[in-house]
């Protein structure tokens, strides 16, 4: 297997650019800060060993959250590159089977995340040579855990690259299918009353033991891996399902010789039948109609924006029918489980839910769509037609910026009905719903432009994906790390600025979420996020200037 070539390049590959050694430096750098601020000040040490398990906490959190972002990006954007610049044609028809090529992407997306484990490993003898934790109990699962992890999310990240035409789509694919297995899964085991029956609830729990994250928390809780025994097995069992089915379709896909797919052109709906005209008029609505003929741009139409309407998938009527019923259908779904739970669920821990969902819909959807807006143009050479068109470099920012904010507004709209419900349940948190409707509104808007900024000083849309996705993460869920260790890792003046910086707290603070109900920070927030917001547009606006001025 080792004298496989596509391992040696692949490898040599990451590990040569710029931004792989940032990455390792920046990985060090806050493992290590985790340590050494809760490292023993004096000779003496915690003889509970309660000050090493706080330390393994927050470092087992820290690595689970990087390896969520970090992971998926790399096997996501293996295959369809290739693909994008005509060198996967040269690997199907070379002797390599197809089982080779998998076998060497596989080992060689996987590379990167196993030394960001090994450089990890000084940190977790550090929590060790503390005190109190043990190394087979504790510290050897966690890293078993983030193992099974990435292969996890190697496998499926290759499997979606076999299956898409452009990198950012195989990216939004990737980082949405791990956040529904790993996220998602959890939500129903805490929507279950305690008057449940047996086997609604064994269900739920059973879903939400396909996530690592529950297995993480029981395993820190307890501190012991017999307690979270059950809970490890099922993750293991369900991750090893997932690693087959995705590697045997990924080998599978390759061995079809993916270049030579005949692909039907379809035809125009206006140039059907009058009979067809009327039935796809009644079925689609017309407006959604994916084969009817797009209307010429308007005289005071954004170009750019309407170019990356009908560019992107997501951006066409049909697709954001998709996206808005998925949405509404999530929203009744809360909206059903808050008139089911409303006797044992408060309306403040409801309105908290609501929160979560809508923050991590634009945490997952906003850098996919916007961090390929300016980079995908530099990596595919059509920057340059762009600064050949007549329009200005405003005109172009703002299209690009616009043709995100349209997709986003449509998708919070649909998410709306669940503020209803709670509105009726506790009519007077109409003003806690405003304030966390605005606060939405700017996280919104900082995502689009801080990802944008990011998209502009990158050539790569997978670099510009991946920054971007660290970037949010580091805001919406680093803080939070810092929130885990209250009253122990770290002093409550800490906490309490860390969580000001943090929108998300900001808005569970506003609704009484249970465990931020302490908080009463929006209005700081919102001058935290504008400031941002203006940072990232003078950041946008010198990066369009140097990149549309004649060379």
């Amino acid at each position: 297997m080792m004298s496989n070539p596509i391992i040696r390049r692949e490898c040599v590959g990451q590990l040569r650019k710029p931004a792989a050694l940032w990455m390792q430096v920046l990985w060090m750098m806050a493992l290590a800060a985790v340590v050494v601020l809760r490292w023993p000040s004096s000779s003496r040490v915690n003889l509970s060993g309660d000050q090493a398990r706080e330390v393994l906490a927050i470092f087992g959190w820290t690595l689970l959250a990087g390896f969520m972002v970090i992971v998926p990006a790399f096997p996501a954007a293996s295959v369809v590159t290739e693909k994008r610049s005509g060198t996967l044609a040269l690997l199907l028809n070379s002797p390599l089977s197809a089982v080779d090529i998998f076998l060497g992407k596989f080992a060689g997306s996987i590379g990167f995340p196993l030394l960001l484990l090994a450089i990890s490993l000084p940190e977790a003898v550090a929590c060790y040579v503390m005190g109190g934790v043990s190394l087979r109990a504790q510290i050897l699962p966690v890293y078993a855990l983030l193992l099974a992890v990435a292969v996890e999310a190697t496998a499926i990240g290759l499997y979606v690259s076999t299956r898409s035409q452009s990198v950012d789509a195989a990216l939004r694919i990737t980082y949405a299918i791990i956040f529904g297995l790993f996220v998602v899964t959890l939500i129903p085991e805490r929507f279950v009353p305690p008057s449940a029956p047996f086997s609604l609830s064994h269900a739920a729990h059973c879903l939400a033991a396909v996530s690592p994250i529950s297995v993480l928390q029981r395993l820190i809780s307890t501190g012991r891996i017999s307690s979270a025994g059950a809970s490890t097995d099922y993750y293991l069992l369900s991750a090893a399902i997932v690693v087959l089915i995705c590697s045997y379709l990924t080998i599978r896909r390759l061995g079809q010789r993916l270049m030579d797919r005949p692909r039907d052109s379809g035809k125009i709906t206006d140039e059907r039948s009058t009979q067809v005209k009327a039935y796809r008029r009644l079925m689609y609505l017309w407006f959604f109609d994916p084969q009817r003929r797009e209307n010429l741009t308007g005289r005071f139409s954004n170009a750019v924006m309407v170019k990356e309407f009908r560019a992107s998938r997501f951006g066409r009527s049909s697709w954001m029918a998709r996206l808005v019923g998925i949405c509404l259908v999530v929203s009744m779904g809360l909206m059903l489980a808050a008139a089911y739970g409303s006797m044992q669920v408060s309306s403040h821990l409801m309105g908290g839910l609501m929160v979560i969902l809508q923050t991590a819909l634009i945490i997952l959807i906003t850098p996919s769509l916007a961090a390929g807006l300016i980079s995908s143009e530099i990596q595919s050479g059509s920057w340059r037609l762009l600064q050949m068109t007549p329009l200005s470099s405003g005109s172009i920012i703002c299209g690009k910026l616009l043709s995100v904010f349209r997709t986003l507004l449509l998708l919070l709209l649909a998410t709306m009905p669940g503020y209803l419900v709670l509105l009726v349940i506790a009519p007077g948190q109409s003003h806690r719903v405003i304030q966390v409707l605005i606060s939405l509104l700017l996280i919104t808007v900082l995502c689009v432009t801080g990802s944008t900024a990011i998209s502009s000083m990158c050539r790569k849309t997978a670099s510009a994906t991946a920054i971007s996705y660290a970037a949010v993460m580091a805001l919406f869920g680093g803080t939070l790390l810092v929130w885990l260790g209250r009253n122990s890792l770290f002093s409550p003046a800490a906490v309490a600025t860390s969580l000001r910086l943090n929108p998300l707290a900001a808005a569970l603070g506003t609704m009484q979420m249970p465990g931020f109900s302490h908080l009463h920070v929006i209005q700081w927030n919102w001058g935290f996020m504008a400031a941002l917001i203006i940072f990232s547009l003078i950041v946008l606006a010198v990066r369009t200037h140097q990149l549309t001025r004649a060379r």
